[in-house]
C-alpha cells in the first residue's frame, strides 16, 4: 500500500497550482489525470486585471497578480522553459464614447494603476482602429499548453502522475484517510474542471459549462507586439502566428471544433485586421464557470478530507495560484477561506 499526503484528481491550471503548493511544503502526492479537460487551452493563458467589456477591476487583482508573477517565475526556473510573455493589452475603441468611458474609468482609484490615461493612436496599417487604443498595464500571456506538457513530464519523473480516469466507485473514505486502489492519502482534492458534473461528492454545486473555441492564424504582415482586445482577442504567438478567440456556447457540451465557431471568429476578425492571413489551427474546450464568477473552493460537508478546487473560469492563470494557496492553508492550518470562493455560499 502506497501512502501519500494527497491525491489530486485533474491536472489543469487548478491541479498544477495546488501541486505546487504541495511541492513547496514538501508534501507527497499523486495526480490522476485522463487529459480530458481542455479549458486551459481555450483560455489562451491571458492575465489581465481589468474586465474590458465594462471597464471594471478584477476581484482581488493586486493580490492575484503579485502571487501569479512569483508563481510562474518559479515554474519557469523549475521546468527550464519560458512560460510568461509580458505583453500590454490594447483595448480597441469603437467610438468617441468608448474613449470617454475609458478615461472616466482610469480615474477610479481601483483602476488608475492598470489603465493608461494616454490615448494610443494606431500606427499599424494592418489594424483597423480609427479611434485608437487604451493600454492596460500588468498584462501578458502564460503559455498554458507548454506549462501543462512540461509539468506532467516532471510529475512522471517523480512518480507522481497516473494517466487514467478516476473511478469514484473504488474510493473509500475514513475519518483520517482516503483510500483509492493501492493508495492511502490524508486528503483528496478534486480539480477536474467540468468533469465535476459527474463527481458524486460535488455534482450538486452550480457549475456552468461554456464551450469555447479558439483559432490560430498565421499573419506575416500583422507584426503586432501587443494583445489586441476588440470584439475578439488577438494574441501574439511565435512565428507570425496569433490566437483569435474565443467563442461562448452554453448548449454544446462536446469538445469538437465547429464550422459555426470558426465563421463567427473570422467575421469578427475581419472588422479588426486588414492584412491577409491563413487559419492554421482550431481548438475547442469546455470552461468550468460559476454564476457569480468566483471559483469553487472548500471541503465536503460531511468529509473534511475531501476537497474541491474548481470553477476558475476564463482567468485561471491569475486566480489559480491564489485559491490554491487558500485551500492549502485551509486544509493544513485551518485557515479561513474567502467567503466569496468558499462552497458554503451555496
Amino acid at each position: 500500500m502506497k501512502k501519500v499526503d494527497y491525491i489530486i484528481v485533474g491536472c489543469g491550471l487548478a491541479g498544477v497550482s495546488f501541486c505546487e503548493e504541495l511541492r513547496t511544503h514538501e508534501k507527497s502526492f499523486v495526480v490522476f489525470d485522463d487529459q480530458s479537460q481542455q479549458s486551459s487551452v481555450v483560455a489562451a493563458g491571458l492575465y489581465n486585471p481589468v474586465v474590458l467589456k465594462r471597464f471594471t477591476g478584477v476581484w482581488k487583482a493586486d493580490e492575484q497578480l503579485d502571487m501569479a508573477e512569483a508563481f510562474y517565475a518559479s515554474l519557469e526556473k523549475l521546468l527550464g522553459v519560458q512560460l510568461d510573455y509580458k505583453l500590454p493589452v490594447y483595448r480597441r475603441f469603437a467610438s468617441i464614447e468608448e474613449q470617454n468611458d475609458w478615461f472616466n474609468a482610469s480615474d477610479k482609484p481601483a483602476l488608475t494603476n492598470f489603465l493608461s490615461s494616454t490615448l494610443i493612436k494606431n500606427k499599424n496599417a494592418a489594424i483597423d482602429a480609427p479611434y485608437g487604443f487604451g493600454e492596460v498595464h500588468d498584462t501578458g500571456r502564460i503559455d498554458t499548453a507548454k506549462l501543462l506538457k512540461h509539468y506532467k513530464l516532471l510529475l512522471k519523473t517523480i512518480n507522481s502522475y497516473s494517466q487514467e480516469t478516476f473511478d469514484y466507485s473504488l474510493m473509500s473514505i475514513q475519518e483520517d484517510q482516503v483510500c483509492y486502489k493501492n493508495i492511502n492519502a490524508k486528503y483528496i482534492v478534486f480539480a477536474e474542471g467540468f468533469g465535476m458534473v459527474n463527481n458524486p461528492f460535488f455534482k450538486i454545486l452550480p457549475l456552468n459549462v461554456a464551450k469555447g473555441e479558439v483559432l490560430t492564424i498565421k499573419a506575416p504582415d500583422l507584426k503586432m507586439k501587443f494583445i489586441l482586445k476588440s470584439s475578439v482577442f488577438v494574441v501574439p504567438e511565435l512565428d507570425d502566428c496569433y490566437s483569435v478567440g474565443a467563442t461562448y456556447n452554453w448548449e454544446d457540451k462536446t469538445q469538437n471544433i465547429t464550422e459555426d465557431a470558426k465563421n463567427e471568429l473570422l467575421n469578427k476578425l475581419k472588422s479588426v485586421i486588414t492584412c491577409d492571413y491563413e487559419v492554421v489551427n482550431q481548438v475547442a474546450g469546455i470552461r468550468p464557470t460559476v454564476k457569480d464568477r468566483r471559483p469553487l473552493v472548500g471541503t465536503h460537508s460531511e468529509h473534511k478530507n475531501v476537497a474541491i478546487l474548481n470553477g476558475l473560469g476564463t482567468r485561471g492563470v491569475m486566480i489559480g495560484p491564489y485559491v490554491a494557496k487558500q485551500l492549502y492553508q485551509h486544509l493544513e492550518r485551518g485557515g479561513l477561506l474567502d467567503a466569496e470562493v468558499d462552497i458554503k455560499r451555496f
